[in-house]
This record gives structure tokens, sequence and C-alpha cells, in this order.
């Protein structure tokens, strides 16, 4: 614990906690923190000015890292027949109908995504426990219920992520690892601000990004500069 305290310490000796950094700037200051025995992963935290109570304010949406996630991810699918064989070939983890839905309602969730076809959601709809409190239900906003399970599964695996305002009207994403080179934290953190600032609702009134942050797992957050976010 002493030695996380003081890696904490000297890696806010780095920056200066009021100042706000263009997002190279930001990432460089990360890359020269003192390194943990684990491969941390890179994350962006923003605060929006937004009532997620709204429907017309909610913020939510998918975006493909450029330079990928840099972890294994795993990915069920909810198929049948064509479908599924075509899931199974793309690589999904495991895929299922009914038997799946089983073993889900049965408490198991070792998996980062997953993925419905239209016609199981019937089925899967009544996992809504199990799933909605980790975020694993599928959705047709993020891709994950589609007719074609096959191009979902290719997109998660190469790093596509997700990414929905909190009650607190507060967004997390993780942009990748500690581990890769500068420009492949930039680009992807890049991609992530520029589909948030996309995503900004007609019926947002005033300032729409309050602040951002980038981090690694165990880090202190560095502000960023507002115009990062495409504000």
């Amino acid at each position: 614990m002493g030695k996380s305290s003081k890696g904490y310490a000297q890696a806010r000796e780095l920056f200066d906690r009021k100042t706000q950094y263009s997002l190279e700037d930001a990432v460089g200051i990360l890359k020269q923190m003192p390194t943990k025995k684990f491969d941390e992963s890179v994350e962006l935290a923003l605060r929006l000015g937004v009532d997620p109570r709204h429907a017309d304010q909610q913020v939510r949406g998918t975006v493909a890292l450029p330079r990928g996630l840099g972890k294994s991810v795993r990915v069920i699918v909810f198929a049948k027949g064509e479908a599924a064989s075509a899931a199974e070939e793309a690589g999904a983890d495991a895929v299922g109908a009914d038997d799946l839905a089983e073993k889900v309602s049965g408490g198991w969730t070792d998996f980062d995504v997953a993925v419905a076809t239209p016609d199981m959601m019937g089925t899967v709809g009544k996992l809504g426990r199990v799933l909605g409190p980790r975020g694993l239900m599928p959705n047709p906003k993020s891709g994950t219920v589609t007719p074609n399970p096959a191009a979902a599964v290719e997109e998660a695996k190469a790093g596509k992520v997700e990414f929905r305002v909190d009650k607190q009207a507060n967004i997390h994403v993780s942009v990748g690892k500690i581990s890769f080179d500068a420009d492949a934290i930039r680009e992807n953190a890049q991609a992530v601000l520029d589909t948030i600032a996309r995503a900004q609702p007609s019926a947002t009134k005033g300032q729409y990004v309050k602040s951002a942050t980038i981090s690694t797992t165990m880090s202190p957050g560095i502000r960023l500069d507002r115009s990062a976010v495409g504000a």
C-alpha cells in the first residue's frame, strides 16, 4: 500500500491539478508516471451538462477505437440457425439460444459483450436482472441487437467500445493500455472525444462538456482542455 501511495504522489508532481492540458501533453504526462506491476488501462472521464432524467438528453453511443483496446474481448451471442453459425465463425466465445440464456440466468457473466439477434430478445429480455446491472444487456443503439451478429462480434473483438451517460451525467470510457505508445493512446482518446462531441443532444442547454480528465487505472486524473473534446 505504501508503494502505491508513493507512486501516486510522484505522479501528482508531474502536473498542475488546476491546469487544463492538451490531449497530447496529458498523454505525455501519463507516459512519464511510475509504472505498476500490471498494464494499467487508460481511461477518459467526462462530466456533461445534460440532465439524464430526460430522454431527450441521453448521451449514448459506440466508437471503434482505431488502435484497439489492447485486451481480449469476450463476446457471447444469442442466436439460432445460420446467424449462430456465422457468429461462431466470427470468433464468438459462446453462442446459443435457450441453453445460453439458462446459463446466464444462473449467474454466469464471464464475458464483456452480449449480442443478440432480434428474434432472441424475447428470451434475452428475461435476463435483465443479471445483464442490466452489469451494463451487458444487448441494445439496438449500441449495435448489439442485430440480424448480423457476426459483424457485431468482429467489431467488438477489434476494439469497439460503448459509452453511456450515468445518472450523475458522467461518462467513463477505456481507451487502451498504458503500454500503448503515446500516439496510439491519443488517437483512441480523440476518437472517443470526437464521437461524444457529435452525440450532443439538441436539447442541451449551456455548456455541454463541463470537464474531462484522462488517467490510468491507479493514477490521478489530468484535466483536459475543453478544445480537445470538440467544445
